[in-house]
């Protein structure tokens, strides 16, 4: 088995100065580092557990398939912020049959992000 250190997420935006904005100002994540400048500027941001690369500058949007998943203490409280700031909300924060607490935006290419609530009463807040 390949011994993994670490890990992240690379997104390659149509617009990166306006993924950097929806990313960083919209979603108020937190810059981890910036690389490079020009059309080769880069910026990583945290994501819980993970990180968010944008970097470079893509033609087509990626992949529609592609999915984020990030897990917040408060749904409904984050879906009031993020309306507040315009973001595209696909869908307002439901209780799944599963038992999460999901809400749906969309970055600006169209990438789908869920955005996640463990209730204190689920499986996945029980270690056994």
């Amino acid at each position: 088995m390949v011994h993994v250190l670490g890990s992240r997420v690379l997104l390659r935006p149509t617009d990166p100065e306006r993924s950097r904005a929806f990313y960083g100002d919209t979603l108020g994540l937190a810059i981890h580092r910036e690389f490079g400048t020009g059309p080769e500027r880069g910026t990583v941001y945290f994501l819980g557990g993970g990180f968010l690369e944008l970097s470079g500058r893509a033609e087509e949007p990626p992949a529609p398939g592609l999915r984020l998943w990030l897990q917040v203490e408060d749904a409904h409280a984050a879906y009031e912020e993020l309306r507040g700031r315009n973001a595209e909300v696909l869908r307002p924060p439901l209780r799944e049959p599963w038992g999460l607490i999901e809400m749906w935006i969309a970055d600006p290419d169209g990438v789908r992000i869920a955005v996640v609530e463990v209730p204190s009463d689920h499986p996945l807040r029980f270690r056994p």
